[in-house]
């Protein structure tokens, strides 16, 4: 089953009402009324337990056994992971000074972009809290501008609970299933202005015409999308990667940049972006073994639908 066919919504139903009870009395209180919930959740949802357990299994092996095993417990736990970022989101900005101490790696690149006015591509992925980038911008008065690309009614109706909760969280959603040329230059000129594209680096495209490229991820191939690496490509701008996650007390934000410009020749265009997502899942598998609860990805990862590229470019359904 695609991802986009799995809702978030009943996960998410909850959230102004938890939201409320960790305002009002706590983090704790809040816990304390999550797990019975999350319980309920974990035995309920087959299908976002069994990708749980697939992926911290994988992980597992792919780092030597130093991340979690597979177990209920384990599980569980991948699940509390997730709703507390979720309350994260919100307290960025209804109560940044609530989140802790944050630390920057990388960022250097991309803030030198801010000051010469140059905007490009973001890669974002599902671990820990994107939303921090976007604070972190705010607290440094940096003019980082951003369009972010949602494939889902799930996450509008997410981001309009986090407007109401916190009117500050305010940005530039785009829905899309495929790029039409309006939009891309639409986009083009966004990114000529100083502002930044992002778009998930993790999950497939909802359009059954989505382009996939197979890459290496946790020891076994798995499919990514293409369309971030093919827009940077039509932008010619340039591609980074952002990845916030919690280690330990501390918010830990790592921005690699992938491309100066994304030049991607027309005889072997898919095969570029080949390795490009495979630098993104090198990454990915990097920021997994040290935060091993926080990539939020409660579907079959490795046994999507469609037409995958492999690494040397052919084509295979």
């Amino acid at each position: 089953m695609h991802w986009a066919r799995i809702g978030e919504a009943g996960f998410v139903s909850g959230m102004k009402f938890m939201f409320i009870v960790y305002r009002k009395l706590g983090r704790w209180p809040f816990r304390l009324m999550l797990y019975p919930v999350l319980a309920w959740y974990v035995l309920t949802r087959r299908t976002a337990r069994l990708a749980s357990r697939q992926y911290l299994a994988r992980l597992h092996d792919f780092s030597g056994g130093q991340t979690p095993p597979d177990s209920l417990l384990n599980v569980l736990r991948h699940f509390a992971a997730f709703a507390e970022t979720l309350i994260d989101k919100l307290l960025v900005w209804s109560a940044p000074e609530r989140i802790g101490p944050v630390a920057v790696e990388g960022g250097e690149p991309l803030l030198q972009l801010l000051a010469e006015g140059r905007g490009g591509v973001i890669i974002a992925s599902h671990i820990g809290n994107f939303e921090l980038c976007r604070a972190l911008a705010r607290q440094r008065r940096a003019a980082l501008k951003l369009t972010i690309f949602v494939h889902t009614r799930h996450a509008q109706q997410f981001n309009r609970v986090m407007r109401e909760l916190a009117p500050d969280s305010q940005v530039d959603l785009l829905q899309v299933t495929e790029l039409s040329s309006a939009t891309a230059i639409m986009l083009a000129e966004r990114v000529a202005r100083g502002e930044f594209i992002v778009i998930a680096g993790d999950r497939v495209p909802v359009s059954d015409q989505g382009r996939e490229v197979a890459v290496q991820f946790l020891g076994q191939e798995a499919p990514l999308p293409a369309g971030p690496y093919l827009l940077a490509g039509i932008l010619k701008c340039p591609l980074f990667a952002l990845i916030a996650s919690k280690r330990d007390a501390q918010t830990h934000i790592t921005i690699r940049k992938l491309s100066d410009r994304v030049l991607l020749p027309r005889q072997n265009r898919m095969g570029m972006a080949v390795q490009l997502a495979q630098q993104f899942a090198d990454l990915l598998a990097q920021e997994c073994c040290i935060a091993p609860l926080q990539w939020f990805n409660f579907f079959p990862f490795w046994a999507q639908p469609g037409t995958v590229v492999s690494r040397a470019g052919s084509v295979s359904s």
